[in-house]
């Protein structure tokens, strides 16, 4: 079973000085970029997803704009894909589920931002399609979320999400626990029954 990294929307808006800034972003790229050095190290399939938001009312990753480049850190080399999206699923209206059948990829290591949004969607959507996941929390990052008056911390934020995913969706992992040159152990999910026995299709 081939595997491939997908890096989701490691963009600008989301660091210091950007319209969306993001608890530990900074630290989160880090981990991504360590992730991605493996994988390049070891010649496995690399896909960059860039969000480019054009609905209206919009106000960060703004397709066109600075804040929508991919940060320096985790920057595609010349050969990489990358896939632009316009919607919180990866897979919708885009090609990606092209590029990683062209890949034979049939396991997916995941990580990127927002923990709470795109990450979360992509798992699961890469989850329904039929994909073995596993999810490098530490190389993800969320913010604050309010609900009901309050606050609820980024912390909180990406702990519940990171556990709601390794619940079923996905096996979570560490930075530090790559390994792209051996096989990670599938973790044993419920069978989905709107799906071939067969894998990705």
């Amino acid at each position: 079973m081939n595997e491939a990294l997908i890096l989701i929307d490691i963009q600008k808006d989301y660091f210091p000085g950007g319209r969306m800034e993001l608890a530990d972003a900074s630290a989160a790229a880090e981990k991504a970029a360590f992730v991605l050095a493996r994988f390049r190290a070891a010649r496995k399939p690399v896909v960059h997803v860039r969000h480019e938001s054009i609905q209206p009312g919009a106000t960060f990753l703004l397709k066109g704009g600075d804040g929508s480049e991919l940060h320096p850190l985790v920057a595609p080399l010349p050969g990489e894909t990358v896939i632009s999206k316009h919607d919180h699923n990866c897979f919708r209206h885009t090609d990606l589920m092209a590029v990683l059948q062209r890949f034979s990829a049939s396991r997916l290591t995941i990580c990127g931002m927002m923990t709470h949004m795109c990450v979360d969607t992509g798992v699961r959507a890469a989850f329904d399609l039929g994909f073995h996941c596993r999810l490098v929390a530490d190389a993800c990052a969320t913010r604050d979320l309010e609900h009901e008056g309050r606050t609820v911390a980024a912390a909180d934020v990406q702990a519940a999400y990171v556990a709601a995913l390794g619940a079923v969706f996905a096996r979570v992992s560490t930075a530090a626990d790559i390994d792209v040159l051996r096989k990670w152990r599938v973790r044993s999910c419920p069978a989905n029954p709107f799906l071939p026995a067969s894998g990705p299709h």
